[in-house]
This record gives structure tokens, C-alpha cells and sequence, in this order.
């Protein structure tokens, strides 16, 4: 049989634990704000209960210390990582629940974002571009800016908006005013959107062929929500690449009401003489004329001025 001091002793060390657990959580919910307002807001629970939970009044109380003294999310000490502590009433019991911090969520959002914003052969600092972040002190700018503007709002608000043809020299700032299109869409209204260096992507098409992915990769182009063809004009063009391929991309994008948005160096009049002439057929003005069409009608001409920056 056990001793009768070792049972008394343990009897004693069971009540100090217990005065200092009484001891801490009278500490945690005269000293602690956060905690004294739930308690508060929750008069049922008894005093008892509160004993019983201290373990998880004091998790609450430290991590939240940790918030209140972030060293940033990749060093966050919290049990989980990005995620901050909430009081719950459980049925007269306080329980923890935990939600993720604004530093976590803008990473997550930023993570989302990425993935709506893809490209094809378009620099990766173009996908970073903003409105906030383009020049806006060059007057040539302005209309650029302001059609811009008025699509974002315009297809926010209806789902659908005719598309923009954006036109202009060399490194002025087109492609970038694009990126900063697809992220405010995909900011504001998680909207998935795609660049595409049209030059490149036409030559990969051309490729395409040998190993029967054609279908498949121009079906990408047909189906995204937003498309946008940079540097069209820029390419060799072929009746095939004309016809079957840009054209067949924009009709069933019309069909669909999903909007096309183009940067290049030519306007439209440029851009259809481009279209008409190929090295193997000659020209060919009726086909061009048709495609333009389907430009002309479903886009607004924005001419951009301004200085060379490459």
C-alpha cells in the first residue's frame, strides 16, 4: 500500500497546480482586452468552466502577443503558421478557432492571382504590372489609360465588353497597360485572362502540327475569359494561320461574348493590308477584309502615344 505522506504530498502538488491555474486565468482575464471582452460577451460561462479552459486562454493570449508583434508571415511563431486565434462559445464552453491573417490571405490572393494571369512568350515583369504602377504623366498615355479603365469597369460590371485594339510604336508601354488590365480583373473579380505574344504562338501552331496538339492549344485561346493577342501584325502570316486558325479563335470567341484585346504596331487599315498578303497566295483581300471584321466591330481603336522605353 502507497504511503499516506505520498498521497498527501500529491493531494498538495494536485492544489498549488490548481491555485496557479486559478492564479493564470484571473491574470489572463483581468490583464488581457481581448479575452475580458469575450468574457463579457458570454456571461453564461462559469467561472469553473473558465479553470478548466485556461490551457486555451493562454494559447489564445500568446499567439496573439505574436500578432501583435509580427515578425512576418515566413517567421510567424504561431502553432499555425499565417493563422490567428478566435474565441468561440462552444455550447458554454470556450473553445478555439483560428482564421488566417491578413498577411496570409494577401499571399494566398496573390498566389490566385498568379494563377489566373498566364502568358505565352510575354515577359514575366509584364504579369506584375499595375495601374498604379504605369507613368502616368505623358499626355499620350491618357486615352490609353482611360479605355483601359472603362473595360475593367465595364466588363466588371456586365460580365462582357467590347474588347480593346491598342496601337502604336515600338516600347511604349502597350503590352504593360495589358498586365495591368488582367490584374485588376483578376483582383477585383477573380477573372482568368491570357496573353499571348501572338508572333511565337503562331510559330509554336506551325509546330503544333507534327504531333497533333493544334487543336488543343488554340481551343486554350478560344475558351479563356479574356484574351489578349499581343504584337498581332508582328507575325509571318500564312492563309492557314488566317483562316483556320486567328479566325476560327475569333469567331467562337464572338459567339461566346468573351472580349479580345490586341496590342500592335499597325492600326486597322495597317493591320488588314498585313493580313491580305502572304508569300505563297498573293493577296488576298476578300479573307482579310473578313477577318478585320471581326476585329474592327468588336473593339475599340486606342491610339498610345509616348516615349521608348526599352
Amino acid at each position: 500500500m502507497e504511503p499516506i505522506k505520498s498521497v498527501l504530498r500529491d493531494i498538495a502538488d494536485e492544489r498549488g497546480i490548481q491555485q496557479d491555474r486559478e492564479r493564470l486565468a484571473d491574470k489572463l482575464l483581468a490583464a488581457n482586452p481581448r479575452i475580458a471582452g469575450f468574457v463579457r460577451q458570454n456571461p453564461q460561462i462559469t467561472r469553473p468552466v473558465w479553470m478548466k479552459n485556461v490551457s486555451e486562454l493562454y494559447q489564445f493570449a500568446e499567439e496573439w502577443n505574436h500578432c501583435d508583434h509580427c515578425p512576418g508571415l515566413d517567421k510567424c511563431p504561431n502553432m499555425m503558421q499565417g493563422y490567428r486565434p478566435e474565441l468561440m462559445n462552444d455550447k458554454g464552453r470556450p473553445v478555439l478557432a483560428f482564421s488566417p491573417c491578413p498577411l496570409f490571405q494577401k499571399r494566398t490572393a496573390s498566389r490566385r492571382q498568379s494563377r489566373l494571369i498566364r502568358s505565352y512568350y510575354v515577359p514575366k515583369d509584364i504579369l506584375q504590372a499595375t495601374f498604379e504602377t504605369i507613368d502616368k504623366r505623358e499626355p499620350g498615355r491618357q486615352q490609353a489609360l482611360k479605355a483601359a479603365g472603362d473595360f475593367v469597369k465595364s466588363y466588371l460590371d456586365g460580365g462582357s465588353a467590347k474588347g480593346l485594339y491598342v496601337c502604336g510604336r515600338f516600347g511604349i508601354g502597350k503590352t504593360y497597360l495589358m498586365g495591368a488590365v488582367m490584374n485588376r480583373l483578376a483582383e477585383r473579380r477573380s477573372i482568368a485572362s491570357l496573353i499571348v505574344y501572338a508572333p511565337d504562338f503562331f510559330r509554336e501552331i506551325k509546330g503544333a502540327i507534327q504531333d497533333n496538339s493544334v487543336d488543343r492549344k488554340v481551343d486554350v485561346l478560344k475558351k479563356t475569359p479574356v484574351l489578349i493577342l499581343d504584337d498581332i501584325g508582328a507575325e509571318t502570316m500564312t492563309p492557314w494561320i488566317r483562316d483556320e486558325v486567328l479566325g476560327s479563335i475569333l469567331q467562337y470567341r464572338i459567339m461566346e461574348h468573351l472580349p479580345t484585346l490586341y496590342t500592335s504596331n499597325f492600326d486597322y487599315d495597317e493591320l488588314e493590308d498585313h493580313f491580305s498578303y502572304s508569300q505563297k497566295s498573293g493577296v488576298e483581300s476578300v479573307k482579310a477584309e473578313r477577318l478585320m471584321e471581326r476585329i474592327r466591330h468588336y473593339t475599340a481603336l486606342v491610339r498610345m502615344e509616348g516615349a521608348n522605353r526599352r
